[in-house]
This record gives C-alpha cells, structure tokens and sequence, in this order.
C-alpha cells in the first residue's frame, strides 16, 4: 500500500513504478533525510503534536532503519519510489500507526530541498578540504621551484621566461576563485526550507525556528512557493563544480603536454599513469586524461540542470526529480578528481634542466631587449622594430640573441651597450622584473607568504 493511495481506485501500472523511481539514486540521501526527519519529530513534540513516547518511538525507529541502510539489510523497491517514502513506510512498519504522525505538517517537496542542501553542507565541506589540500601543495611545489626558469607561451609559442613556481601559481589562483565562490554558495545555501509543505505552508503552528537551530541552519526560507520550487541552489553548486573541473581540466592539459618526449618538463608519477597493451615503452598520462574528460560530464551536468529547470510552471513538478543524478554526479568526479591532481602535482619530477636549455635556445628575451632600447630613450614601436630585425638576422645565423656581438647590435641602434647582455640574461630578467604580480622572484616570495597565511585562515 502507497503512502498517497486513498485517492486512487486503480493500482499504478509496474511500468510506471519503474519509469517514475528514484530510488536507485536518491537512496544516497538516507542519512541527511533521517536526520531532518529527527529534527521534524523533536519539533513536533515541542508544538505538541507528538508525545515524547510517540517522539523517542520515532527517532529510535530513524536510527533503527540507519543502521539497516548502513548494513546493507535494507529492502528497497520500486513500488516505494524515493527515499522518503521507503523510510517513512518501514518506520510505520517498525512502530506501528506513531509513524504514522511523522509527517504531519511536511510534504516530500520541502523534505527532499532540505536533504539536498544537508547533502550538499556536507559534500562541499569536503570538496573545500580537497580544494585546500591542492592548493597548499601547489604552494609548497611553487617555493621548490621558484628558481626553476622555463618559457611562459602564448599561442603555444615560447613567449617570455617565466618560474615554474610563478607557473604552477597561476593555477593556485584560479583555484582560490573556486574556493571563494564555494564560500559564496554555501552562504545561499544556508536556508531551511523545511515548514514550506507541499507549496503553502501549514495552519499547524510548526516552529521552523527551533528546527533551524537545531540542523544548523543560518536562516529560514521567507516564500513557501519560491522555496519548493527552487533549484537555484544545485545550479549554484553545479557551476562551481565545473569551474573547479575547468581549471584542473586545464591544468591537466598542460602536464600532458609538459610530460611528451618533445618537451620533457615534467614526469608524471608512474601511480598515475598506464600502460599500453601493444606497445612495451608507452607511459600514458591516463588521469589526467580522464580528469580531462570527465570535465565534460560535469559541464553536461550544468547544463541538463538549466535545461530542466527553465520552462517549469510554479511549483514543484516531477522533473525536478532530475536533478540528483547530474548533482551527485559532479560532486563525486570533483572530489575524486581533486585527489588525483593533489597527487600528481605532488609527487611528480621536474626536468629544470630540460626548461631551462627551452629558455636558452629561444628568443624570449626580445622583450626585454625591446625594454632597455626604451630606457635608452628609443620609442616603443621603434625599439619593437629593431628587435624584431635582431631576431630575423639571429635566425638567419642560426645564433641566440645574446650570441649576437655588440659590434652587430650597433648596426641595428647605436644604443645598445655592453650592459645589455646583463640585462637580457634570463635569470636577471627574473630578478629586474617590476611590476607588482610579475613573473619575478621577489613578487614570488611575497606572494607565496601572502597566500600560506591565506589558507592557514580556514
């Protein structure tokens, strides 16, 4: 027998109990609904709707089916279509007609907004951790190498010498952006919505104060019909779970090219990589390839969201039954994910020799030649022409820039000096560098300080 049958004259056709369950993904939802349950049933005793028999009948029932679903021993079915409904039927199995009296005042429509966002307090806890770990190891990677020079490209072409430790900080930061706006989300989220009933609210004088205190919410839902039938929350943490799975998309994009033969950067860690089946020598960068990849579900997990939600009339409506899978989807590949880069970054090898010989073959220091012509007195157009001269002669001679002598300078602008090759040496440009957020050593050291005291905060 249904919960909700009385009105019915016909039993629902099996088909329809299939197409219409939930169960096989929502039953993830068991403990943050038994917890709102115990919550309810403590405020129904306080109103006096329960007894304190009836209300310790129901919580020992509550934790009684815990253990069942924790166990394993749990009989889930079709027929009983989501979670709430399988715990709220055995526990009137358990306890007889109490359980009855345990959803007095309550509809499946603000019950299942409030295990969601008890879910979600509790996973994005998590991803926040992960997020932190990742972080603090980038840090700790960046003041290893922070001496480490190689090319910084644009394009894909060698463009200025940067650090692989001002490098590898650039994902830090985009990284902070995520846990900022984590920190902004799980602000929105902090409502209760439990007390909006199916849609109205109720002419029981429920006390959605005292269950906001007491689940650890910061604040109460203030319109019944918004309340039920708002998803802005899951879309909310959806989004941000695909910029975090954006940035390590494109971090890991760069270590799979970094790690090729043809660039030699890094070495990714042998626990994180796989094998080929024909070819003996192979070494494959597989996480992070999958990280890669899965980067697309989860931006597909945004979007299904959006495109569920934007022609739903007011107020709850059985799509919204959609929205768990691609929720509890993005979460898991996030969190996963988020270990996997901590890994990699951590235990992988860098090849300084490698980037360092890249910096030295190449014409990166054109842009700071162009620099001292402009201290020299020189127009910046005119300087940029004139090194761009250098450049095609120093190719046609098959030489670097700081190979050319000064006696062939001084053909291009009798501004140049011996003390240009001091000032377009590599590791001097690291040093001279100005600007606050430039690729240099001292902006480095200052801002790995900053940021250590930044994540010692949470």
């Amino acid at each position: 027998m249904k919960l909700w049958d009385g009105r019915f004259k016909e039993k629902t056709d099996p088909i329809m109990e299939r197409f219409s369950a939930s169960i096989y993904f929502d039953w993830i939802l068991f403990r943050h609904d038994i917890e709102g349950s115990k919550a309810h049933a403590d405020m129904l005793e306080k109103i006096g709707i329960l007894n304190r028999q009836e209300r310790d009948a129901i919580k020992d029932g509550l934790d009684r089916i815990k253990e069942e679903i924790e166990k394993g021993e749990f009989p889930f079915s079709n027929s009983l279509e989501d979670i709430h409904m399988h715990i709220e039927s055995r526990l009137i199995e358990m306890i007889g007609d109490v359980g009855r009296k345990l959803h007095t005042g309550r509809s499946r429509n603000d019950q299942v907004c409030l295990d969601m966002r008890l879910f979600l307090k509790e996973r994005l806890m998590e991803i926040e951790k992960n997020l932190l770990n990742l972080m603090g190891i980038i840090i700790d990677r960046a003041q290893k190498e922070k001496e480490a020079i190689m090319p910084g490209y644009t394009h894909m072409q060698r463009a200025q010498v940067v650090t692989f430790g001002h490098y590898i900080m650039a994902y830090y930061f985009m990284l902070k952006r995520d846990m900022e706006r984590l920190k902004d989300m799980r602000k929105k989220l902090d409502v209760l919505p439990l007390g909006s009933g199916a849609l109205a609210g109720s002419t029981i004088p429920l006390d959605r104060e005292y269950v906001k205190e007491r689940l650890g919410f910061s604040d109460i839902s203030e319109n019944s019909m918004d309340t039920v039938s708002d998803r802005d929350f899951c879309l909310d943490a959806l989004y941000s779970m695909a910029m975090i799975m954006l940035h390590l998309s494109r971090l890991s994009e760069d270590m799979i090219i970094f790690s090729t033969q043809e660039f030699s950067f890094v070495n990714l860690p042998d626990s994180l990589c796989t094998g080929s089946s024909l070819m003996p020598h192979k070494k494959n960068p597989d996480s992070l390839e999958l990280i890669r990849g899965k980067t697309s579900r989860v931006i597909g997990d945004l979007f299904s969201l959006f495109t569920l939600m934007k022609g739903l009339p007011m107020t709850y409506n059985r799509d919204m039954q959609e929205d768990k899978e691609p929720l509890f989807h993005a979460i898991d590949t996030v969190t996963e994910s988020l270990v996997i880069m901590g890994l990699c970054i951590k235990e992988m090898a860098i090849n300084t020799q490698k980037m360092h010989d890249a910096v030295y073959s190449s014409y990166m220091p054109a842009v700071e030649m162009t620099e001292y012509l402009v201290l020299k007195g020189i127009p910046f157009r005119d300087a940029h022409a004139i090194v761009g001269k250098m450049v095609r002669e120093c190719e046609n001679r098959g030489i670097p820039l700081y190979k050319m002598d000064i006696d062939d300078m001084r053909l291009f602008s009798s501004v140049f000096e011996g003390d240009v090759y001091e000032y377009i040496e590599p590791r001097n440009i690291i040093r001279n560098r100005k600007t606050k957020g430039a690729a240099s050593l001292d902006e480095l050291e200052r801002i790995i300080e900053r940021e250590k005291a930044y994540l010692n905060s949470f």
